[in-house]
């Protein structure tokens, strides 16, 4: 047998798609193209794709059913064929074992495809087929009963157990019933578990087959069971307990029991009805219906929410003329997306549930025979097709690419965008069409943020709106359009955002001569909020000079100020404010903001008429602030400034200098001069704190000196002439202002005993000569220990008497006496102390120490007598050259470099001496003979200064080895070529 799968394109589908394709070209001559490529002008596969199975049955087909990918087949009178569709090429033949007259009346396959259920005509009986088994099975308490429809439970069923199933029959009853194909027990050898009456239905008062059957579970447990007969459509809605599912369908059919069940009725009659349910994913409930009956087509919604109805936004699509019920009924019915599928007896039609137009319709030919059924597999898709001798399928491909137009006809754009989210050309379309359909009915805003989307031509669109006087639809056009640009288009850019400050500018200005106050401010703010944005702030920042002319063409201020402060261009706001009087506000921009430069710029005119909120914002600003370039604000005013504004510059001046601590001198000079001249208690206690040596001092004290001289500030030039030391000018200016300040001022110079006694003798002058005062003369003795009685006596007059100073010059004789006394104690003392160092120097000489013959050198380990040595007291013997190596390192520079002069003299005495035992001329040798002694003592001199600096201590016991403890034993320098020479 041929594979039912080996697929070829139909001869006449073959011609159909040549046939459109050639009406296609013929089309594309002279299409003139606007905005978008038209996309029809490709040839698109057809949404129903038929495909004929190579397969040629061996006998008549009478029934099919598909599910799941498993096709049934019931061919002549006693013949199942069984495929798996992923498995085409193993098909499954069974015999049903028949030997009766009986024929196959239908076949019912359960969504798993593993139950297959075969209803007999003429015996009235019902077999049961496995997927998994090759044995059909009498399903004997069926028997008696025509099975019309099947309601298959989708939630509990699985491939050895259907779980509660409702069964419909020829006669109006429905059954519950369950089918395990797993071997009963020894008694109980029947797949049907149960067979039990639960309804029956009726039309017109008597019993009506049951033509379709459909379970749904909805939320919370509930339950909606869909029943159909000839005319009638009936639904039951009832609660099953949770974990109650198990016992079946029995109690929501108690629950509508007492009541009528629900129904809707219609009056023609064909013999029978069909209806079909789409299901948009596997596993899902379906989410529409399509019911088949004598008057049309019965669609639309399933809605779960609903507690009494399933069905919602119900239609009815009634017959064409050409369906004659008479002649030539409709056979089935299949729902998809948005098309339900009619099978007539030679032809099939696919029609639109949108706009019930039908856009879809297939002859078939005569060779295949009658149409028999149309089946749709829920889990592939794929529609079925049969007749007797043949079988089709059709693919639905891409049903929804001509949905949108449909949508956009309806007006129901919405929807319409949403299937055409991914083909810019169909959104433009639906665009272009939504805003002039907005644009027709009057809502001028909504259409211009559809066009504002659209590839339409931009000037079109906005003369539109300026001929209809709409400026707010026009704003939003343009703000649209505006946030739709690329930040590279900037020309496009610059012309939106200048043409929208121009039309909310106009908006403002005529809300404003109409006084309507919260519709101005509304449209204020969005104003603004347009000016801050950040989309197009570097717009606005190159073009803010065309922005401030158009702001000052209305007289807008107050957005100008708002828009200056967006730019950030304080600079203006601050102009603004000061232009106003609007001191305040001016200050609160500079404070918040802290640019220095314009602290610099506004300040003298914000000192002028708000000094201390200045002051405070110069103090909160701190170091951030260059004080110097802030006096010429200050000397500004504080010449001709009120009390306030002195006050004030006076409290920053402190401030700079006590707490940022400023030591500029032009800042100390500065508040030097506002002291001498607006706070005089002030002057006296900054110069005294500013410090008392030239070192400490910020402020230039020349200046200090003339500032205090003009002001006739005595004291304070006192202190000045302290500090620069000019202690002389100090005391006589001191002593037109008081005897003890000059006083203080006399005992400065300490390390100067001259300086002293001479400025003490000036103030005893004084004392004696202007105040004519000898007790205070007197006390100036006492005060000073420089000045002698006899030193101040020539300042008195003759006539004073000796009375006057007796005490003193007793005084004075017993000083003289006393000195004179300790002056021959002293002497006495040192000629003692000259006696014992002559006998310590005499015994010294004498002194002497033994060195063996044997004795070894300190330092090399050599004998000792070889070379010239040294013995210390300590024990230790050097060789000359050995002490000289040990003691040199650790030597000062200073000291290193006299031993080396030292030995350059040394050498050069000793080359002398040579020269002298070689024979000179006769009138010489008197020349040389007299300079033989000097050079001999020279040389010894020179030995003992150097002995002075080598053999002063012994190198090992010495101050030089303690002094020598933190330092290494290796020389750093010599470190590394140490450790090599060990390796």
């Amino acid at each position: 047998m041929a594979s039912i799968l080996d697929e070829y394109e139909d001869s006449q589908n073959t011609r159909q798609s040549a046939q459109q394709h050639s009406r296609l070209s013929t089309a594309n001559i002279g299409i003139t193209h606007s905005g978008f490529v038209n996309v029809r002008l490709e040839e698109e596969k057809p949404i129903f794709n038929k495909q004929r199975i190579d397969f040629t049955p061996p006998e008549k087909i009478n029934h099919l059913a598909v599910c799941n990918n498993q096709l049934c087949m019931s061919l002549g009178k006693d013949t199942l064929l069984r495929i798996d569709l992923a498995k085409p090429d193993q098909p499954n033949q069974i015999e049903l074992g028949r030997k009766d007259e009986s024929k196959v009346h239908k076949l019912f396959l359960d969504p798993t495809g593993s139950h297959l259920l075969i209803s007999l005509s003429t015996t009235s009986e019902c077999l049961y087929l496995n997927r998994n088994t090759q044995k059909v099975r009498n399903l004997s308490r069926w028997r008696g009963h025509l099975i019309e429809s099947v309601g298959w439970n989708k939630l509990l069923g699985s491939e050895t157990n259907t779980g509660p199933i409702l069964v419909g029959t020829s006669q109006g009853i429905i059954f519950e019933a369950e089918i395990s194909a797993t071997e009963g027990s020894l008694f109980n050898t029947n797949p049907d578990q149960y067979f039990r009456q639960v309804h029956s239905l009726e039309e017109d008062g008597r019993p009506a087959p049951v033509c379709c059957l459909e379970v749904e579970r909805g939320l919370e447990n509930k339950y909606f069971i869909i029943a159909t007969t000839r005319k009638r459509l009936f639904q039951f809605v009832g609660k099953v307990a949770e974990g109650s599912e198990q016992q079946g369908f029995s109690s929501i059919f108690s629950q509508n029991q007492d009541l009528l069940p629900s129904f809707q009725e219609f009056p023609a009659n064909m013999g029978y009805s069909e209806i079909t349910f789409y299901t948009s994913k596997l596993r899902t409930s379906p989410k529409a219906f399509a019911w088949m009956m004598g008057n049309g087509v019965l669609y639309g919604q399933l809605d779960y929410v609903r507690p009494d109805s399933l069905l919602s936004d119900v239609q009815v699509w009634e017959y064409t003329q050409e369906i004659d019920l008479s002649v030539n009924k409709p056979i089935s019915i299949v729902l998809t997306q948005f098309h339900f599928l009619l099978l007539l007896h030679d032809r099939v039609k696919a029609i639109c549930t949108l706009n019930g137009q039908v856009v879809y319709e297939d002859v078939f030919p005569d060779k295949f025979g009658t149409l028999k059924k149309m089946i749709k597999d829920p889990v592939g898709g794929l529609v079925w097709i049969y007749t007797e001798r043949a079988v089709f399928r059709y693919h639905v491909q891409r049903e929804a690419r001509d949905v949108w137009q449909m949508y956009m006809s309806m007006n129901k754009f919405d929807l319409a965008k949403e299937y055409c989210r991914d083909r810019p050309e169909c959104m433009d379309m639906v665009l272009a069409k939504e805003a002039e359909h907005c644009f027709q009915n009057k809502r001028y805003l909504e259409s211009a943020k559809c066009y504002a989307l659209t590839q339409n031509y931009f000037e079109e669109i906005a003369l539109k709106f300026i001929e209809a006087k709409q400026e707010e639809a026009l704003k939003e056009f343009l703000l649209k359009k505006l946030s739709n640009l690329k930040q590279s288009e900037r020309t496009q850019i610059t012309l939106l955002v200048t043409w929208l400050a121009e039309l909310y500018l106009n908006r403002l200005g005529q809300l404003e001569s109409d006084g309507n106050s919260i519709i101005f401010q509304e449209t204020r703010d969005e104003f603004r909020n347009f000016l801050s944005n950040s989309k197009h702030k570097e717009c606005l920042y190159n073009n803010r000079s065309t922005i401030y002319d158009l702001l000052a063409s209305h007289g807008n201020v107050d957005d100008m100020v708002y828009f200056s402060v967006v730019m950030q261009d304080y600079e203006r706001v601050i102009s603004h404010y000061c232009q106003h009087d609007d001191y305040s506000a001016a200050l609160d921009v500079l404070s918040k903001h802290c640019d220095q430069k314009l602290f610099y710029k506004f300040s003298p005119v914000l000192m002028q008429h708000i000094p201390k909120k200045v002051v405070d914002a110069w103090i909160q600003m701190g170091k951030r602030l260059d004080p110097k370039k802030l006096i010429p604000a200050l000397m500004n005013y504080s010449q001709m400034g009120s009390t306030q504004q002195i006050s004030e510059t006076i409290r920053y001046m402190e401030f700079c200098v006590y707490e940022l601590t400023v030591i500029e001198e032009a800042i100390h000079n500065y508040l030097l001069s506002l002291y001498a001249k607006y706070k005089p208690d002030s002057l006296l206690w900054y110069l005294e704190q500013a410090g008392t040596h030239a070192s400490e001092i910020h402020y230039d004290l020349k200046y200090a000196l003339r500032l205090c001289a003009e002001h006739g500030y005595l004291q304070a030039c006192v202190l000045v002439y302290r500090i620069m030391e000019l202690y002389e000018e100090a005391v006589d200016l001191a002593l037109q202002v008081d005897v003890d300040l000059a006083k203080s001022c006399a005992d400065l110079p300490e390390d100067d005993e001259e300086l002293r006694k001479k400025l003490w003798l000036k103030i005893a002058r004084h004392v004696v000569q202007e105040e004519k005062d000898v007790k205070k003369a007197m006390n100036c003795l006492s005060s000073c220990n420089l000045l002698k009685i006899e030193d101040i006596l020539p300042f008195f007059p003759d006539f004073v008497t000796i009375d006057h100073f007796k005490e003193a010059i007793c005084s004075s004789l017993e000083e003289y006496n006393q000195h004179i006394e300790e002056l021959k104690q002293e002497m006495e003392e040192a000629t003692e102390s000259a006696k014992r160092i002559r006998e310590d120097i005499q015994e010294m000489r004498n002194k002497y120490g033994v060195v063996d013959s044997q004795e070894k050198c300190a330092a090399c380990d050599f004998p000792l007598l070889n070379r010239p040595f040294y013995l210390f007291l300590c024990g230790h013997m050097f060789h000359y050259d050995c002490l000289f190596q040990e003691v040199t390192p650790h030597l000062t520079p200073y000291k290193q470099n006299r031993l080396e002069e030292l030995q350059k003299k040394l050498a050069s005495t000793t080359q002398t001496s040579k020269s002298r035992h070689r024979p000179v001329p006769k009138d010489e040798g008197d020349t040389s003979s007299l300079g033989k002694g000097n050079a001999g003592t020279s040389r010894e001199q020179i030995k003992s200064d150097m002995d002075d600096i080598i053999a002063s201590e012994c190198v090992y016991c010495g101050e030089l080895m303690i002094k020598s403890i933190d330092k290494p034993f290796i020389d750093p320098q010599k470190f590394e070529e140490e450790k090599s020479s060990w390796l």
